[in-house]
């Protein structure tokens, strides 16, 4: 094994660029990688659900234990990646990530199915982790970032536009063998990124210390939504064929609604800080509860498409302000570690939250509390930005 992994990883002393296009490009595919079937979660629970057996709770628990796996890694490189070779860290998650979901492909029993996807989540999340550190490490990273987002959605939308015909011609058998194939194309890759980085934190330039309380609402505000995030989105096919919708014309709403996303975060980096932070969160969070509304009972393909475009519109628009938001609330950039492990716990606990309150075949309850959600975390997150906005106008008064 370790010829093996020496081979992958490649001379450990050797340096790199990392603003290179092929570690650039390595870092994005590590990047997409590691989501793979996050980003198309709605039509892995309508796989689980449809050729699996599986009940809508069961594939809402096996989603969110997936998510616990990704957690798990990301919180622990928060603290140990600057002791471990990256290189390695990368070449073991993507063979994790093989060896998991090729397990899936031999199991059909909950449990066994479930501790496999827990597997899968846990290399999952080093790439997560470690590709976002290094292109954290770019001279370049917010064009870098927006590469990676851009990326992702991309392979969102081609992937829950074709999930229906791949069941349909390989099964869910099929679908997983290409959960199991795709992390192996990554392995070429590993030898152009990084052996390891330092911890550098780009400040944002109107962070200020703002204090302990509010930063704890900020951090709650954070959790609160990726909660309502991990409870509508694993659903959100389900919910979709609830209402009478084939799952093909499901997916093509979903498709155009990735594609949506990408404007969304095109937008919220054109804006910047030309309106500050409370409105476009305002706006963003508010407007994607607002959509959950329009897809309870029936409702039709052009309701749904219209609801679940502006829902990730919304949702690729907020991200990028709340996380500036969290880099600004202090000088060390510690807020913005722990909100990022936030994220994941939000996306982890999610969807089991969600199948805690299904009635099986009908949603309405996941909508309300995803709803719900939404809004405690527009009510947490105003207070800390509005305190910051006037922190930072006072200390630019005293230094005029």
């Amino acid at each position: 094994m370790a010829p093996i992994l020496s081979a992958i990883t490649g001379d450990p002393q050797g340096r790199i660029d990392i603003n290179s296009r092929v570690s650039i490009s390595a870092a994005i595919l590590m990047g997409v990688i590691g989501p793979e079937v996050f980003i198309v979660q709605p039509g892995f629970v309508q796989g689980m659900v449809q050729y699996l057996g599986f009940s809508d709770s069961d594939a809402g628990f096996i989603a969110s234990a997936e998510m616990f796996g990704i957690a798990a890694t990301t919180i622990a490189m928060t603290f140990f990646a600057h002791r471990v070779n990256w290189r390695l860290i990368f070449a073991l998650s993507l063979l994790l990530m093989f060896l998991a979901n090729a397990a899936c492909t031999l199991v059909t029993d909950l449990q066994f199915f479930g501790i496999a996807r827990v597997l899968a989540g846990l290399g999952a999340g080093g790439l997560v982790s470690l590709s976002f550190a290094a292109i954290g490490l770019t001279a370049n990273p917010d064009r870098n970032f927006g590469l990676l987002i851009m990326w992702v959605l991309i392979y969102g939308a081609l992937g829950l536009l074709l999930m229906p015909t791949a069941y349909r011609l390989a099964g869910m058998q099929g679908v997983l063998w290409f959960f199991a194939l795709f992390p192996l194309f990554g392995l070429p890759f590993v030898r152009h990124l990084p052996v390891n980085g330092e911890e550098h934190f780009q400040v944002e330039a109107d962070a200020i210390d703002i204090p302990v309380p509010f930063k704890a609402m900020a951090l709650f505000a954070m959790l609160a939504y990726f909660l309502a995030q991990g409870v509508v989105w694993a659903y959100l096919f389900r919910i979709g064929t609830a209402a009478g919708l084939s799952e093909q014309q499901v997916a093509n709403g979903l498709t155009l609604s990735q594609f949506a996303g990408i404007g969304g975060a095109l937008l919220a980096a054109l804006l910047a800080h030309r309106y500050g932070r409370a409105a476009p969160l305002s706006i963003g969070i508010a407007a994607g509860a607002a959509m959950l509304f329009l897809l309870i009972g029936d409702f039709s393909l052009l309701q749904f498409s219209a609801a679940v475009i502006v829902y990730n519109f919304c949702w690729n628009l907020v991200h990028p302000f709340l996380l500036a938001a969290m880099a600004s609330f202090d000088r060390r950039g510690r807020v913005v570690v722990y909100a990022v492990a936030m994220q994941m716990l939000g996306l982890a606990f999610g969807p089991g939250l969600a199948a805690l309150v299904i009635d099986e075949g009908s949603y309405v309850n996941v909508n309300w509390l995803g709803a719900a959600l939404f809004a405690a975390s527009l009510l947490l997150i105003l207070p800390p930005v509005r305190v910051q906005a006037r922190l930072y106008a006072n200390n630019r008064r005293l230094m005029a």
